[in-house]
């Protein structure tokens, strides 16, 4: 159970970093949005078992960036998480552009590393462009989607409306993304969508009661992206 503890440690680590983000203003929160696109491209091609079945280590953070998206929107408004998507596609080009640079240079005789940054980043620019189609139209869909249910459950708590939009965008992210970025990478692709999909939603609701919590975190005060 050793995955499951860690998973679970993740999990709370990353809801925590967002609410204390969104805490400190808008641009810490756009910030470690951005981080957490990153992170679960960079992380996607490590696979492990949880749960008796084959995923990938990255579930967590793609979980994490659109609780920070709906935070982004709840605290800030529709404007400032459509500006943190456009922030957060140029982090990922930017990844992209960079990590392929890194693999260009011819390492030193004393170097040990260089076999492992093209074992993981080999699949960088597939997994990444990949992730940045599925990225847009998904956080396209989060944002039009959450804005939805601001109005449609106006007064109910900030976990309801969150979880009922997590659920929705992380079932459209998995399934594109596996389909798009991991075909023929990952062991099982099947598995990939159904245990990646079900950690989404434990993900999620090991969270719901933090975000519910989450706006007597906030002062009464706030900024937005210009």
């Amino acid at each position: 159970m050793a995955n499951e503890f860690f998973f679970l440690i993740q999990t709370l680590l990353v809801v925590g970093f967002t609410i204390w983000s969104a805490r400190l203003g808008v641009h810490a929160l756009a910030a470690l949005i951005s981080i957490n696109g990153m992170l679960a491209n960079f992380f996607i091609v490590k696979q492990m078992e949880l749960f008796g079945l084959t995923v990938t280590c990255s579930d967590v953070f793609a979980v994490g960036s659109i609780i920070g998206l709906n935070l982004m929107q709840e605290r800030f408004g529709k404007d400032a998480a459509k500006k943190t998507i456009q922030i957060s596609f140029v982090c990922l080009v930017f990844f992209v552009f960079v990590s392929q640079i890194h693999l260009s240079y011819t390492p030193s005789m004393q170097d040990t590393a260089d076999g492992a940054f093209h074992q993981i980043l080999q699949f960088t620019p597939r997994i990444v462009l990949s992730s940045l189609a599925v990225f847009y139209i998904v956080q396209k869909f989060d944002v039009f989607f959450f804005g939805y249910l601001q109005t449609l459950f106006k007064g109910k708590s900030l976990g309801t409306r969150m979880g009922i939009s997590l659920v929705a965008s992380q079932f459209l992210d998995t399934l594109f993304f596996s389909f798009a970025g991991l075909w023929g990478i990952a062991y099982s692709i099947f598995d990939v969508i159904l245990m990646s999909f079900a950690i989404k939603c434990v993900s999620i609701a090991c969270s719901a009661p933090f975000l519910s919590l989450a706006r007597f975190f906030f002062p009464r005060d706030c900024e937005t992206i210009k």
